[in-house]
């Protein structure tokens, strides 16, 4: 049975993922607004992530979010904090806590890199892909659902080879300006199917998508031959416009 591939991801209004858990996420091409995230997160978004990583999982990261990953989970709750011990949870307050059991799960989960480097994978039960065919293999094989969670690098190619399964969007209320999008250059123009969505009460717009048919290109409404309509059109043609 073929794996799904899933991703969740957070963005801003127009569409910026780039660093939302903190300052020095990821700064760069001069990103100054990392750690925008946190002002909004509500319950709801809280609920949306638990279902997310609800059942067994493997993830599915490009490089740089797995150096992210791989710099702080293992030290907020995993091998490096030692997995397997029963954690002194007494005076954590309730977000140290899911912390911790966040670090240990992601240091259990297989984590799946695809990137052309070699980066350090000492990190438990990492591995690299190389290419979008040992990707395939991975997808084809047993094991539970691979994860994407951030890795703006994976979605154009994913959707490109129609590697995708489906996606949940959290989207803020908030406009950045700068930074990496989720669906940035190389992005297939394609449909998507809405399977899931609400709205939080801080506003965030938590909605899940499958691929559906290529765009369609077409008129909104009666198409116009005026000549004022010819006329710019001409432009256009003539680089005027």
């Amino acid at each position: 049975m073929t794996r799904r591939i899933r991703g969740s991801v957070f963005v801003s209004l127009d569409g910026v993922m780039q660093a939302p858990g903190g300052p020095s996420e990821d700064p760069t091409g001069s990103f100054a607004h990392g750690g925008w995230l946190p002002q909004f997160f509500d319950g709801e978004v809280g609920e949306a992530i638990d279902r997310f990583f609800g059942t067994d999982y493997a993830l599915l990261l490009g490089r740089r979010t797995y150096e992210i990953f791989a710099a702080y989970w293992p030290y907020v709750g995993g091998e490096a904090t030692g997995i397997g011990e029963v954690f002194d949870r007494t005076g954590k307050d309730e977000g140290e806590v899911a912390a911790i059991a966040m670090g240990e799960a992601f240091t259990r989960a297989d984590k799946f890199v695809l990137t052309s480097r070699q980066p350090d994978l000492t990190w438990s039960n990492s591995h690299r892909l190389g290419d979008l065919d040992a990707l395939r293999r991975i997808r084809q094989g047993d094991g539970p659902d691979l994860l994407i969670q951030g890795s703006s690098s994976l979605y154009p190619q994913l959707l490109a080879e129609g590697l995708l399964d489906e996606v949940t969007v959290m989207t803020f209320p908030v406009v950045i300006g700068q930074g990496k999008r989720a669906f940035g250059e190389g992005t297939p123009a394609l449909g998507l199917k809405v399977i899931d969505h609400k709205v939080t009460p801080s506003g965030i717009v938590i909605a899940t998508y499958a691929p559906g048919d290529p765009v369609v290109h077409g008129w909104a409404g009666p198409q116009s031959d005026s000549a004022r309509e010819r006329a710019r059109v001409q432009a256009i043609e003539d680089g005027t416009w």
